[in-house]
């Protein structure tokens, strides 16, 4: 159901607020999350056909509580949810070696989204009112929020 645009604006103002409260929290995880172990070794492991790859999940699902906790009144989108929860909650199995794109790319995938939402809502965290023109960037979060 579509928002009145009163309660879409004061929604919005409300989440511009989080971010900033959550700011030194949220740009912590960005630092993690493309570090050395946080993102250029998960994604080595993809290559190199290693289990490791599956830590991904963890750190999608760290990236996904931030994010909720943004806005906890608000649902996500549904293409995100799907593509989150179809690339966590997997366990390795020697089986999935010999169908490693099908059993790993979720888990990229889910992970790739997820941290481009926590890089998007760092980057967006200094604002004190909504931009207009809106960047493409803020209104992508507005959409992972179902306000756009």
């Amino acid at each position: 159901m579509a928002l009145r645009e009163k309660e879409r604006e004061t929604a919005e103002k409300a989440l511009l607020v989080r971010l900033r409260e959550q700011r030194a929290a949220l740009a912590d995880l960005l630092e993690v999350t493309s570090s050395h172990w946080g993102y250029e070794d998960p994604i080595y492991r993809f290559y190199h056909q290693s289990f490791k790859v599956y830590t991904l999940q963890e750190t999608t699902k760290a990236i996904l509580a931030a994010l909720r906790a943004l806005a906890p009144e608000r649902p996500l989108n549904p293409w995100f949810t799907e593509i989150v929860e179809c690339g966590t909650g997997r366990a390795f199995d020697l089986e999935h070696n010999s169908r490693w794109l099908e059993s790993t790319r979720p888990i990229l995938e889910a992970f790739f989204h997820a941290r481009y939402f926590l890089e998007m809502a760092v980057r967006y965290s200094q604002l004190a009112s909504p931009p207009r023109p809106l960047p493409s960037g803020y209104a992508a979060l507005l959409y992972l929020y179902g306000l756009r």
